[in-house]
């Protein structure tokens, strides 16, 4: 027992210790997070990094803040079905369409987001139903996604990618094809209701994440601007 701190005063105050899975929630994957045979973005070596007192090498916390324009796809709307039903892809094909829908371009250094109505039809109601399977983009959009040269791709799923996977895909290969092979951010859990219900198809983002050292995910809270 230490001794009693004497401040003079009759002071009171309450402090935080915490514990918990960083990959809940809004979430922003690093690119040290997912990898493919044992390496990770620009062939960095999971051996050579990992450790666990966390990751040396591209943790969350070296990631500057991200301010760009953020485009919103609504998913929902150019299906229809409220939500998507958990193995619909969103194909290569299918966000060419939705831009010209839209009328907006996808291009170099934007994040962009699909809403698919997930987040509000199941999180809360069906948790179960929320993890079991998901819509979401498919490898061939993800290699579209990543030709645009773009910052960061979300989804209001736990995933982004769609599980099951469609016919010919890898599940969940967009974790391999955006961040390990271009450097591209995962943003999952993104609560996209308020901007689709808006109509919202351009707006500014600006998310800067906590800096926890050595984390290969973090919780987020990022800001859309319009």
């Amino acid at each position: 027992m230490g001794e009693a701190l004497d401040w003079g005063y009759p002071a009171t105050y309450n402090d935080d210790v915490i514990q918990l899975w960083l990959g809940i929630g809004s979430q922003i994957d690093g690119l040290s997070h997912f990898g493919l045979d044992g390496h990770h973005y620009n062939r960095n070596d999971a051996r050579e990094f990992a450790s666990i007192t966390g990751a040396t090498a591209m943790s969350v916390h070296n990631i500057p803040p991200l301010v760009g324009r953020g485009v919103l796809f609504d998913m929902v709307s150019f299906f229809g079905g409220d939500p998507l039903e958990a193995g619909r892809g969103i194909s290569a094909q299918d966000i060419k369409d939705a831009e010209q829908k839209s009328g907006v371009k996808i291009g170099k250094g934007d994040v962009v987001l699909f809403h698919t109505g997930w987040v509000d039809s199941k999180m809360t109601s069906d948790p179960v139903a929320f993890m079991a399977g998901e819509p979401g983009i498919t490898n061939d959009a993800a290699e579209y996604l990543a030709r645009q040269d773009v910052m960061a791709v979300g989804s209001d799923t736990c995933g982004v990618g769609v599980s099951p996977a469609v016919a010919g895909d890898k599940l969940h290969y967009e974790h391999v094809i955006l961040p390990k092979e271009n450097g591209i951010y995962i943003l999952e859990g993104m609560n996209t209701g308020p901007l689709a219900a808006e109509d919202v198809v351009e707006f500014m983002f600006v998310l800067g994440q906590p800096r926890v050292e050595g984390t290969v995910q973090m919780i987020i809270n990022p800001v859309a601007l319009w």
